[in-house]
């Protein structure tokens, strides 16, 4: 059943599977946040009453209190930005499309990191098909999506490392496909797909969040987010984008 579907959506199962799981945790935390902020709403009321009513005691009564209201206050904006994360995880917002030129975003974002990594003793090249067909998509996310990727490769390697970026059309010519490639000691077989899973990290750096926004990016494009481990060593991660979305579909 799982092939036929596959291949009546013209996806592969193991991409249907991913596109599966991260909408399921989407709606998890979608659910859970909103769980979550309703009794905060209640508390942050009762705690701004709270305050009222010790507004009317004298004031050496009251400054014993404050402190632990700043305590209160502070933990209460604590969970609220907590819930504000769990929300941002649910699913990206609503794509503003237009009309994108892939090789000035890769430019851009190489350039941005580029000073970084050079601190890292680590270079980071392009390769660009020329006369590239610029696709429908936000640029805005997927500038985010690529920083989060190029960043990842750039934890990922040691000194004297190496970072490759490059763009291009797919062997179809459906797909304009990235791929992000270092030469770091690779991912483990058995974390090629948990490592897309939200705070998921083998890393000192970050929290685990790059990899699981840079594909929910991906899928709400209509593309998709991979990664293998090179033959030579390190890691590639190849992000691809259809050629065919049209823009603001539906609207």
């Amino acid at each position: 059943m799982e092939n036929i579907l596959a291949r009546a959506l013209g996806q592969d199962e193991s991409q249907l599977v991913a596109v599966e799981k991260h909408g399921l945790l989407g709606r998890l935390l979608g659910r859970l946040a909103h769980e979550i902020r309703n009794p905060l709403s209640s508390l942050d009321i009762h705690v701004q009453l709270l305050e009222e009513d010790l507004a009317r005691l004298a004031p050496e009564n009251r400054k014993p209190l404050d402190s632990r209201l700043e305590i209160i206050h502070g933990e209460l904006h604590r969970l609220e930005s907590i819930v504000e994360r769990f929300l941002r995880l649910a699913g990206p917002s609503a794509l503003d499309l237009e009309t994108a030129e892939i090789p000035k975003i890769v430019t851009h974002v190489c350039e941005l990191l580029r000073a970084e990594a050079s601190t890292r003793q680590i270079e980071i090249v392009t390769q660009i098909e020329p006369s590239l067909p610029p696709v429908i998509a936000d640029p805005v996310r997927l500038t985010q999506a690529l920083m989060n990727l190029v960043i990842n490769a750039v934890q990922a390697v040691g000194k004297n490392g190496r970072v490759q970026v490059s763009a291009a059309r797919s062997a179809t010519g459906d797909d304009l496909v990235l791929r992000i490639q270092d030469n770091g000691p690779g991912i483990p077989a058995d974390k090629l797909e948990e490592i897309f899973d939200p705070y998921f990290t083998t890393k000192p750096e970050g929290i685990g969040l790059g990899l699981w926004i840079a594909r929910q990016i991906a899928v709400a494009h209509g593309g998709a987010l991979r990664t293998e481990n090179a033959p030579v060593g390190g890691a590639i991660f190849t992000l691809s984008l259809p050629l065919n979305r049209k823009e603001n579909p539906g609207g």
